[in-house]
């Protein structure tokens, strides 16, 4: 299986989270044009692509 079929394989993940946060993300959502469920997958993109740069996790290579 290639990189781009491994992609659109999405993991379902079951995420609680405080209703203010849950606002709040609503909120930064809207404001990029983006759903909820988009937006946290954003962030956490960009939160490892910040911890790893372009090269894989440990756990990958």
């Amino acid at each position: 299986m290639n990189n781009t079929e491994k992609e659109k394989q999405k993991k379902q993940i079951l995420l609680r989270l405080s209703p203010t946060l849950y606002e709040q993300l609503a909120k930064y959502a809207e404001d990029d044009f983006r759903s909820i469920n988009g937006q946290i997958e954003y962030l956490l993109t960009e939160c490892v692509r910040k911890k790893y740069g372009n090269k894989k996790p440990h756990s990958e290579e």
